[in-house]
């Protein structure tokens, strides 16, 4: 960590928030929203998530001591998070339970825990906890990273709409399949931290 530059801090982050990855993901949750407006909700939650990511570079150590919190509460608590999301995308039937406002998703779970998701938090932790002298460069590569994560999952809408409906439900099956592994490993990484 003492070696990490601004490009390979910025590359770290870039592959831990996994724009590509989450691109599926955040258009399935969108589908039924018109491709002008899931751009802007996609703008409008990756601002959200910089913001929280933002917090916890500066604030996090402090934020988790005030309220009380080991780091492995982030990676349980977003595991199961994910995990509920994951059963909607699986079992299309369910009800999906979304933080929303008129029936559009608000912070929840776009912004976290897909974009600022545990495992970003905690990267961020441990950057600001092992040089806390180097904030403005860790400050810089976070918002290069988010500015790709932007770029990417804003112009995914009109790649992904042209896939069509069978394949877009095909894909988001799969993806629903891979985030539960992922949640699961999730909870069991912060169990296994805890303990």
């Amino acid at each position: 960590m003492e070696t990490m530059t601004f490009l390979s801090a910025t590359v770290l982050l870039l592959l831990i928030i996994d724009p590509f990855g989450n691109l599926v993901t955040i258009n399935a949750l969108l589908r039924e929203i018109p491709t002008r407006e899931r751009q802007r909700l996609i703008l409008r939650e990756c601002l959200i998530a910089f913001a929280i990511l933002s917090l916890f570079l500066f604030a996090g150590n402090a934020l988790l001591g005030l309220l009380g919190l080991r780091a492995p509460t982030l990676s349980i608590s977003g595991g199961i998070v994910l995990f509920l999301i994951a059963l909607g995308m699986v079992f299309p039937s369910r009800e999906r339970s979304l933080a929303s406002v008129d029936g559009k998703p608000l912070i929840v779970p776009i912004a976290t825990p897909l974009i600022a998701g545990p495992s970003t938090l905690a990267m961020l932790l441990l950057m600001a906890t092992r040089e806390p002298d180097a904030l403005g460069r860790w400050f810089g590569a976070l918002a290069s990273s988010v500015g790709i994560s932007t770029l990417v999952l804003w112009l995914s809408p009109r790649f992904y709409e042209k896939l069509g409906r069978p394949v877009t439900s095909a894909i988001e099956r799969l993806v629903g399949m891979l985030l539960i592994m992922v949640s699961v490993q999730m909870f069991l990484d912060g169990v296994g931290e805890y303990l």
